[in-house]
This record gives C-alpha cells, sequence and structure tokens, in this order.
C-alpha cells in the first residue's frame, strides 16, 4: 500500500510538470505571436498609411495565425497572402487592413462579407461593427470558419453555406458590404442589399488583374472609385458562370 502511494505522488509530480511545461510553452508561444502581431502592425500597416484606430486595435488583437493551417503558421504576420486550402488564400495582412478602413465602419453597423475564407476578415469585422454576415460557397472552409469563430466567442458573426453571388436578402440592407473574391461586374443582387448612402469595398476585373474598387451607393447611382492595384481568387458559383 505504501509502495503504491509512493508511485502515485510520482505520477501526480509528473503530471503537474506536464501541465507546467504545457502551460509555460504556451505562454512562450502566445508572446512571440504577440510581438509578430505588434511588428507586423507597426510596418505594414500604420507605416503605409493606415489610421483608423479601430482598425489598428483589431489588427493587434485578432490573431491571425489562428486562422491558418499549422505547418504555415510561423508565416502568419508575414507580409503576403498564405494558402489556406481548398484553392484560397488568406489575403495579406495590409489589404485586410486597407478594406476594412475604406468601409468607414461604425460601432452600430452591419456588415455583410462574401467569401468568408478563413474566416479572420470577418473577426476583423466583428471586432468594429455591430453584426457581420458571412458567406463561403466551399463547404470545407465555411465549417471551418465557422466552428473556429464560434469556439473564440464570436457571437455577433453569422455564417452561411452558399453562393454569395445572391446575398443575404433576408438580412439586408447592410450598411457596408465587403467582397474578398475577384468579380468582373458587381452582383446586382449585392448592390440592392446596400444600403442608401452604404458603402462596398472589392476587388473588381479579370482573374489576373484587379482593381480594389469603393463603391458608394446614392440613390439609383452606385459611384465607383479607384483604392489600388490588387490580385485575388475569383468569385465562383453558378450565377457567375451564367
Amino acid at each position: 500500500m505504501h509502495f503504491n502511494k509512493i508511485i502515485t505522488i510520482i505520477l501526480f509530480i509528473i503530471l503537474a510538470f506536464l501541465v507546467l511545461l504545457f502551460k509555460f510553452s504556451f505562454a512562450q508561444d502566445s508572446d512571440k505571436y504577440q510581438k509578430f502581431r505588434k511588428e507586423m502592425v507597426s510596418r505594414q500597416i500604420k507605416a503605409r498609411g493606415i489610421k483608423d484606430p479601430m482598425v489598428i486595435k483589431a489588427m493587434l488583437k485578432v490573431e491571425r495565425h489562428l486562422f491558418m493551417p499549422e505547418y504555415i503558421r510561423g508565416h502568419a504576420y508575414k507580409d503576403s497572402a498564405l494558402p489556406i486550402g481548398e484553392g484560397q488564400t488568406i489575403s495579406q495582412p495590409y489589404i485586410v487592413a486597407l478594406m476594412t478602413e475604406a468601409l468607414e465602419l461604425r460601432p452600430a453597423d452591419r456588415v455583410l462579407e462574401i467569401g468568408a475564407g478563413s474566416g479572420y476578415q470577418a473577426a476583423i469585422l466583428a471586432e468594429i461593427s455591430q453584426e457581420v454576415y458571412t458567406i463561403e460557397i466551399l463547404d470545407t472552409l465555411c465549417k471551418r470558419s465557422e466552428d473556429l469563430l464560434k469556439k473564440l466567442g464570436y457571437k455577433n458573426i453569422f455564417v452561411k453555406c452558399a453562393d454569395g453571388f445572391l446575398g443575404w436578402p433576408e438580412k439586408s440592407p447592410f450598411d457596408a458590404i465587403i467582397i474578398t473574391c475577384a468579380v468582373d461586374k458587381i452582383p446586382q443582387p449585392l448592390i440592392d442589399q446596400l444600403a442608401e448612402g452604404g458603402r462596398m469595398v472589392l476587388p473588381l476585373g479579370n482573374p489576373g488583374y484587379q482593381e480594389l474598387t469603393l463603391v458608394l451607393k446614392k440613390g439609383e447611382k452606385a459611384e465607383q472609385s479607384f483604392i489600388t492595384n490588387c490580385i485575388f481568387v475569383p468569385m465562383t458559383g453558378k450565377q457567375v458562370d451564367k
């Protein structure tokens, strides 16, 4: 009996040591990624002219590395787009910040995102606005991003697995719409679902070259203005193929 007690105590000590080791390792990883995130915001975001304090705060807070496969998490805060599977990518941090700032979001805004992808852009939007509705056509990515966003505690993000070309009419109108895949023309359903005075940001052009474009809805008109050149993966779906 005495021997069994000694074994139990030894096992308890080993288990406690392993728990402490795990916590220490996790804290080190967290500190490392936090450092990378601060450097990303300083060198890639602020240095390129992003000034909106709410966008900067969101980019500092949201842990980008959690939204990508483990094998490339070490590159999460680099100045580039990265693959997330299914032939899709997570956008370059600067582009995420630029598109978000161009929307000029307010805390009470309701936002529609076309192309949920990893869920990272939706998380950034959710840090600033009241509600985010995001649509992803690829089931694998849709379910993965939905599960992750729930795990991270976002209660103001609503995910739908569907063709984003058609938008989310039953939840419209939206104060802002962001399209994270390239289109050669703006889908009319999305213009219809944009509120009066609302803003839309999207990559407009052919698959090899697009212009990041800001659309401002004024009555029956959708005024367009150029932001910068960009390259995004193309929008897919039955409506696009028509």
